[in-house]
């Protein structure tokens, strides 16, 4: 599968080739890199967040793949790719792993053909669409993907471009197309550690990027969670989601400030001690019962 090269305007800033510098990618531009530096001086941390929240995504999905037997993942606002991507992780473990990444940047779209590699046994797709249209997610997902059988959801780092109250719809949604044994993967900024620097760096965000976002509280972070049940050790920076485990080998930091966790719809990665441990950015796992 090959997509069309979208126009790309390289004056303007995007989140997914600022994020990619952070993470010490080359898919930038000077505009990128220039706003991304002085975000990371207004948050130092914000490096670290990226990085942690990488190794997050690398324990989240060993766990799911090789413990929980999911062997289908929808990626959500996958980001450009780097190491470690979703199947290349799940299928490290189950080389019949399926999965579908979304996504709607026009940089990502440019890449998304590197996403598209993997192990024969299993598949890897990529679908051309916005967060804000679950219901065209679901249906162009389904062309890979097996809604009948359990999924892993992955959503890291993306509701936060839903500053509003859709963002719990939106992702209520993806969540109710599950099976039971499905699994919420989920991460996002919050305020926790370093408040002001954490503000200071989504007013920047705002006043440069043409993708705005919000920081959530660890309780309006908790309701993405509704109807699952919370993996141990439930929703916390995703630095110590499960960071003493040493079962993914390169993870990355693992204390930054993004809320993530993991929801597991019924049907562990390395604790380094250079890895951040108490970031701002929460996430966990949950179950769907």
């Amino acid at each position: 599968m090959s997509l069309d090269r979208p126009m790309i305007n390289s004056g303007v800033p995007h989140s997914a080739r600022i994020w990619n510098y952070w993470l010490g990618g080359k898919d930038c531009y000077e505009i990128d890199r220039q706003v991304g530096e002085e975000i990371r001086r207004a948050n130092p941390q914000i490096v670290d967040i990226a990085r942690a929240q990488r190794a997050f995504l690398r324990r989240a999905v060993t766990h799911l793949a090789a413990e929980a037997g999911l062997r289908q993942f929808l990626d959500v606002g996958t980001g450009l790719p780097t190491a470690d991507n979703t199947h290349e992780v799940a299928q490290r473990v189950a080389r019949d792993a399926r999965i579908v990444y979304v996504d709607h940047d026009p940089t990502v779209l440019v890449h998304a053909n590197a996403l598209l590699g993997g192990a024969p046994q299993g598949a890897t797709a990529f679908v051309d669409a916005d967060l804000r249209d679950p219901d065209t997610i679901l249906e162009r997902a389904a062309r890979t993907l097996d809604f009948s059988r359990p999924v892993g959801l992955i959503l890291l780092g993306v509701a936060a471009h839903l500053p509003d109250e859709s963002a719990y719809d939106v992702v209520a949604r993806l969540v109710d197309a599950l099976p039971s044994g499905s699994h919420l993967v989920f991460g996002d900024s919050t305020e926790v550690y370093r408040p002001e620097a954490m503000r200071s760096m989504v007013e920047h965000w705002n006043k440069t990027s043409d993708n705005p976002r919000v920081n959530r509280s660890p309780e309006q972070l908790a309701r993405f969670f509704e109807g699952l049940e919370l993996l141990e050790p439930g929703l916390v920076s995703v630095g110590r989601w499960r960071a003493e485990r040493a079962d993914c080998p390169g993870d990355g930091p693992s204390g930054v400030k993004s809320g993530s966790g993991i929801g597991m719809s019924s049907g562990s990665g390395s604790g380094r001690d250079d890895e951040p441990r108490d970031v701002d950015c929460f996430g966990g796992v949950g179950l769907k019962p």
